[in-house]
């Protein structure tokens, strides 16, 4: 069952001679459960990419289909509701609220849609990352890996459609690194959670499903390593 499609993705920056095209033409498809690892070089579009899968940034030309559902036929305010509930997003840098604790960051985006949090959803997510002990915890009294934890978790507390991943483990170091990889994987085969993740490691890319390798704005090469 197929969860996203990309029709003919572009983005351009700038006009004339000045013109930067960051992504050129871009057409792809992922299937529920799959687990893609996006590479590139710096600068090869992938980042846009995964930023226009999640909404965040508009593009030039071209659709984007999560769920049948086209995200750029819906006006602003929709489309946040429906990032909301249908992308999870884990960056490099945590984007976690800093005057909130654990729990509320990762509960937030069901509090944002003023619905109830399920207890036992969130005490299996908590105890699977390992981050049970540090609810009342804040951002800045936690490490770097648990702080990704917490990031993860807020991914997941929506069953979103899609868990997108960009550069998860830049921040951090190799065992941190590994174990944040491993996790991603957990959710993939626990929770048959759809996962793209953007990287310029080729070892973490390895040990996903499908690895997709952009270069200058376009797809090169699309691969997939096992079923």
């Amino acid at each position: 069952m197929e969860i996203l499609r990309v029709e003919n993705l572009s983005k351009h920056y700038g006009k004339g001679n000045t013109q930067v095209k960051a992504l050129e033409d871009v057409s792809l498809s992922v299937k529920k459960g799959e687990f893609v690892a996006i590479i590139g070089p710096s600068g090869s579009g992938k980042s846009t990419l995964l930023h226009l899968i999640g909404g965040v940034d508009i593009p030039t030309e071209g659709k984007v289909y999560i769920d049948d559902t086209n995200i750029y036929n819906l006006n602003e305010s929709s489309r946040a509701v429906f990032r909301r509930r249908q992308v999870g997003l884990v960056y490099q840098f945590y984007n976690l609220i800093p005057i909130l604790n654990v729990k509320e960051n990762i509960t937030l985006p069901i509090l944002l849609d003023g619905k109830k949090v399920q207890k036992d959803k969130l005490k299996e997510i908590v105890n699977t990352l390992g981050i049970a002990d540090r609810m009342n915890y804040l951002p800045n009294q936690l490490s770097g890996g648990q702080q990704q934890r917490v990031s993860i978790g807020r991914a997941l507390i929506n069953n979103p459609a899609l868990l997108l991943a960009d550069e998860p483990t830049g921040n951090l170091d190799s065992k941190n690194s590994e174990e944040i990889i491993n996790l991603l994987k957990m959710s993939n085969r626990k929770y048959k959670q759809t996962i793209i993740i953007i990287t310029h490691d080729e070892s973490i890319a390895l040990q996903a499903n499908r690895v997709i390798s952009i270069e200058d704005g376009k797809i090169v090469k699309d691969e997939v390593l096992r079923k």
